[in-house]
Order: C-alpha cells, then structure tokens, then sequence
C-alpha cells in the first residue's frame, strides 16, 4: 500500500538549510485533473456556442481556442500562476521543480507534451503506472521535465515568509543562488538575527546592496523568486 501514501521530498540548500514538501499522491493529483478538465470542458462549450451563433466565420477560431485548451491551459497557470492550475489550486498542489523550486517555462512546456504519451493506451494508462511505480510519483511527463506536484499549504507558506516588498534579482541568478535565496527567506523565522546576517554576508553577490540592508533585500529578492509580484 506503498503507493497510496504521500512521501517527503527533501534537499539541503548550500548553505546546509533543509527544504522539504508532502508529494502528492494519485488520488488528490487525479482529483485536481478531473476539475482542470471539468473547467476546460466548460470553457470549450461556451466557444462551441459562440461560434455555432457566428456560423462558419468562427470556424477557425474554435480550432485555435481548442488547442490553447489542450495545450497552453496548464502551461499558463504553471509557469505564472506559481505552478496551480484552477484544479490543483482547488486541492492545495502545486508543481516545482525536483530541487522544489518554481517551475520554469522549458520544464512545464517538457512535462505537458508529454501528456500525450502518459495518455497512451487509454485514458493516462501509461502516465497512471508510472505514479504508481516511482517513488515521488511522477508521471512519465515529470520525470523528463525534472518536476514534482507537491502539498501548499497557502496559511502555513503566508505565516513563513516574511512581510517584505517582493523585489527582482539585479541580474541573473544561477540555479544554487535562486535556492540560496528561497531557503533564506523560507527559514527566516527559525533563523537568528545574527544568522540572518551571516547568511546575507555570504549572499551580498545576490543582492549588490550594502550589508545594512542585505537581510531585507535578500528577503525581497526570495518572495519575488517564489513568485510574489
């Protein structure tokens, strides 16, 4: 009965702070499928009816709302939705990367057009044996992508983070340095003020401010990375 029960994914940052999140299993991640689709089916009844009103003349446009549906749907709220569909929104999930953190556009891109191979033979057939089998149940879209559906508590993740104005990298940041940062703000609580400190002083490379206002930026920098805007 393995399968039935949600598993924890850890990873320790570089600076030796622990990340962790609740898996979600097969049931809840079928749940919020089904009410993705129930939206979907909705939406496409609706544009069904427009265009049956317009006639021939809306012919081609049903065409392009269908494969937006089918395929852009999840891509949209994932990439900038903080990784919830509707559906997972609605169950409390969301999608992030294996090193738990937000999932980019390549990676949500990889692990939907691969929903057409986890459909095979019929009805997620392949994608479902694959939940079952892997560890951090994963369908077969997850594993190429380098991606986890996980629990979000939105009260336990509100009272975490701190109360600072979210506030853009000055430049690009490297993958370990965008975990760097999220696991600061993420612990900032069980953090000391002097080892808040430290860990800014090791991270003024990220932020390029003085070390008086270091913390707060590092702070700003790990909301607006964890999708705060």
């Amino acid at each position: 009965m393995r399968q039935l029960l949600d598993t924890t994914c850890r990873v320790e940052t570089p600076e030796s702070i622990d990340l962790q999140a609740e898996v979600a299993g097969v049931v809840p991640r079928m749940l919020a499928f089904a009410l993705d689709l129930l939206i979907r089916f909705i939406i496409f009844l609706v544009v069904l009816i427009a265009v049956s009103l317009a006639g021939r003349a809306g012919e081609g446009l049903f065409l392009v709302v269908l494969f937006l549906l089918e395929w852009f749907y999840p891509v949209v709220f994932e990439v900038y939705r903080g990784g919830q569909t509707p559906g997972k929104k609605a169950f409390g999930l969301v999608v992030v990367n294996e090193d738990l953190t937000p999932v980019g556009l390549g990676a949500s891109v990889i692990r939907n057009l691969l929903r057409s191979v986890d459909f095979m033979p019929f009805l997620y057939g392949t994608g479902l044996v694959s939940l079952l089998l892997t560890r951090r149940f994963q369908r077969l879209g997850d594993l190429a992508a380098g991606t986890l559906v996980v629990y979000r508590s939105e009260e336990k993740v509100q009272g975490e983070l701190p109360e600072e104005r979210p506030v853009a990298p000055p430049t690009a940041l490297s993958l370990d340095d965008q975990i760097a940062v999220m696991s600061f703000t993420r612990r900032h609580a069980s953090l000391s003020e002097a080892r808040q400190q430290e860990l800014a002083d090791i991270l003024l490379g990220v932020t390029h401010d003085n070390k008086e206002n270091s913390v707060t930026r590092l702070q700003g920098i790990g909301l607006w990375l964890s999708g705060r805007r």
